[in-house]
């Protein structure tokens, strides 16, 4: 016979309360895991509400970055990643060397790490930006000239609204929401002529300049939830679609395109948490140095961000 998710469900809310575990979702995942997660949200909130919560263990259902963030504004905790394989293409396509390479072309520039890079690279990071605090926190630091990475989307789209500084980017970014181009945006906005379009600055410039709203993934969901519109086209990962749907059953909203998947983070199942909370999962480990080095970024992003 088999079993049902509210089952599955059941029992991993006994073993978190009996386990002093806190569960942390990011808004990508499955909405049958985001129903027993402790928190829900983007990847630097879930790191705050990690560091505020009482528990003493922390299970991350999202990505390798994600659970290093938590692990760094959390060290006294344990953090476990739910899924091991769950990685970040773009927090992993530029390495140590690489951009310590390219800091030798570009001396005096303050580097500019988006939160969605690894604990490596954020050690030779001068500070750390969210999607929705980028635009805030490069007009606040004192550098004119920045080299940001890895988005060479989400830069532009900060570089755009700073016009006074100086910017060099580099050609990396999310695949997932580089994949999207101007034509899906025209087919959907076709198909619903009605729908606001809500869009990720990771997306490419011509389908951002497309957007009634630009925003990270909570505030394309605020804004859709708060608007007295009845239609929307979702320009992020497509759980965003289903997680609306059900908070809004009120209103309709359609994925900008099928394809708009991320498929590091669809391997984390529901399963995997159960299996996380009975000895499985990976736990994620940083030594002293690392941390030091790792977390003087962000510490620099929560001075600049307010």
């Amino acid at each position: 016979m088999s079993v049902m998710i509210k089952d599955i469900q059941s029992k991993i809310t006994e073993l978190k309360n009996r386990t002093d575990t806190c569960i942390l979702a990011h808004s990508y995942m499955s909405e049958e895991i985001c129903e027993i997660a402790d928190f829900t949200g983007d990847s630097y909130a879930l790191s705050v509400k990690a560091k505020t919560a009482p528990q003493k263990n922390v299970i991350m259902c999202g990505v390798r970055f994600m659970a290093e963030t938590v692990k760094m504004l959390s060290p006294q905790k344990r953090v476990w990643l739910a899924n091991p394989q769950a990685g970040c293409p773009m927090a992993e396509q530029f390495d140590r060397e690489v951009i310590s390479e390219v800091k030798k072309m570009y001396q005096g520039f303050a580097v500019v790490a988006y939160i969605n890079t690894t604990a490596e690279l954020k050690t030779i990071s001068d500070v750390c930006v969210t999607s929705s605090s980028a635009v805030k926190i490069c007009r606040a630091i004192p550098q004119k000239d920045i080299l940001f990475i890895p988005d060479i989307n989400l830069g532009t789209y900060v570089k755009n609204r700073i016009p006074e500084k100086n910017f060099k980017l580099l050609s990396g970014g999310c695949p997932t929401h580089a994949r999207i181009d101007k034509s899906d945006v025209v087919a959907a906005k076709e198909a619903h002529p009605n729908a606001l379009f809500l869009v990720h600055p990771e997306c490419r410039p011509e389908v951002v300049a497309l957007a009634d709203y630009v925003g990270s993934t909570s505030g394309i969901m605020d804004f859709a939830e708060k608007s007295a519109g009845k239609e929307f086209i979702i320009g992020t990962e497509n759980s965003i679609v289903q997680h609306l749907q059900f908070r809004c059953p009120e209103k309709s909203f359609y994925p900008l395109s099928k394809d708009l998947v991320c498929h590091n983070m669809k391997v984390t199942t529901l399963i995997d948490v159960l299996n996380c909370l009975n000895g499985g999962g990976e736990e994620i480990v940083m030594d002293e140095a690392l941390h030091a080095a790792a977390v003087k970024p962000i510490e620099a992003m929560i001075k600049y961000g307010g």
